[in-house]
């Protein structure tokens, strides 16, 4: 381990980037930590709750939709006569949904839940916002992991595009991160953004082609659903990769990502704009 990170720190000095940054994100790295240990902390289970918990998601999916109302998904890639084809299939398109929404929700109330540290001058508040996120995303990677091991017992392979699901955490990450650090600088001024998170989110939801394929949205607005959500075209992306073994979707994907690098800087700017009526308003 030691070596390990000998290494990473002659890594660092190559990088042509100033040790501030890296303060920074080793900041950022152990406030994550803290954060999911103190979300399980005196548990049995501990860190394995998140896996339950999105197990338990898949295991009710599959239950009511392949076997209580029979509903048959034809995709490349899975055999349709297998009851947990469908299930795969909605949850491969739920996992990024699960982090971003929950992500999103729990950056709202990031910098009014730390009044503390908010009035610390020396304090980097940009990181607050993005705490509740990565640690979403990480939580969701028990369930990628869970997901790409049935996939494999289900499909006897494993698809090589798998390598390129970072290429698609980025974008998901900056327009998570976009949206947590708008409405985490807003709750401060208006308390009824958290609930009105809520009914956007639950609204989207249903515009979004997650329990439903894509194919069942009127030809006239499929392409405004695809171009304009990007969650759309994310768990589209995690359908093909993880499940197909192809991207189908490389137009939408490029779209989502250019929205989610605008997003992020939009949002990262008025959160700036912000943040210096903070400790006044707290």
């Amino acid at each position: 381990m030691r070596e390990i990170i000998r290494k990473a720190g002659k890594f660092r000095s190559w990088l042509p980037v100033n040790e501030q940054w890296w303060v920074k994100l080793d900041l950022l790295r152990t406030l994550v930590r803290r954060d999911l240990e103190a979300r399980y902390k005196g548990s049995i289970l501990g860190n394995l709750w998140p896996l339950l918990n999105q197990l338990s998601q898949l295991l009710i999916y599959t239950y009511v939709f392949s076997i209580v109302l029979q509903v048959k998904l034809s995709l490349k890639g899975l055999p349709a006569d297998n009851n947990l084809s469908f299930g795969l299939w909605l949850f491969a398109g739920l996992l990024p949904w699960i982090a971003f929404t929950g992500g999103l929700m729990q950056s709202a109330n990031s910098v009014v839940g730390q009044p503390n540290l908010v009035k610390k001058v020396v304090f980097p508040l940009t990181l607050l916002p993005l705490i509740p996120i990565l640690s979403a995303f990480i939580e969701s990677a028990f369930g990628l992991m869970a997901l790409i091991f049935l996939v494999a017992i289900v499909t006897h392979t494993l698809h090589p595009t798998l390598a390129i699901l970072p290429l698609v955490w980025l974008p998901q990450l900056l327009f998570t991160a976009g949206l947590g650090y708008l409405a985490a600088g807003l709750t401060v001024f208006l308390r009824d953004i958290p609930q009105t998170l809520v009914v956007i989110l639950n609204l989207w939801f249903y515009l979004t082609p997650l329990v439903y394929p894509a194919r069942v949205i009127p030809q006239q607005w499929r392409a405004l659903v695809f171009w304009f959500n990007p969650m759309a075209a994310i768990a589209e992306v995690y359908r093909d990769l993880i499940l197909v073994g192809e991207v189908n979707h490389w137009g939408e994907w490029g779209i989502a990502s250019v929205i989610s690098i605008l997003l992020f800087c939009f949002g990262l700017w008025i959160y700036r704009k912000l943040r210096p009526a903070f400790a006044d308003v707290l």
